[in-house]
């Protein structure tokens, strides 16, 4: 497993932009499918984005599509998690997450950072 770590967490009004961090440090994700999953209160956890490592194909859940963009940087290992035009159903821990290999569904993840809060207010 890959260890993990977030940062980049805050709390912001409705319609604010945060960037998350991931890095792997010690580790080569180069050729890692690596993603974000949301931890909200009271739910069960949900994928939110991912992104390969070959083609930087990347793939959204409908709740976030269009105002969250996903990116890697290959040479510092950092994943990144562009988040506009917050809502406050968005608010929850943001998990970091990757497996090695191509993306292939959400159940393929096998190592998980400890997570970086996000709070929207209304």
């Amino acid at each position: 497993q890959v260890q993990l770590v977030e940062s980049g967490g805050g709390s912001v009004q409705a319609g604010g932009s945060l960037t998350l961090s991931c890095a792997a440090p010690g580790y080569d994700v180069s050729r890692f499918c690596m993603g974000w999953f949301l931890q909200a209160p009271g739910k069960e956890r949900e994928g939110v984005a991912t992104i390969d490592y070959d083609d930087g194909r990347t793939s959204y859940s409908p709740s976030v599509q269009g105002r969250f963009t996903i990116s890697k940087d290959n040479a510092k290992n950092i994943l990144y998690l562009q988040m506009n035009n917050l809502k406050p159903e968005d608010t929850g821990m943001y998990v970091c997450a990757a497996h090695q290999g191509l993306c292939w569904g959400w159940a393929r993840f096998d190592s998980y950072g400890q997570g970086t809060q996000v709070t929207v207010s209304s």
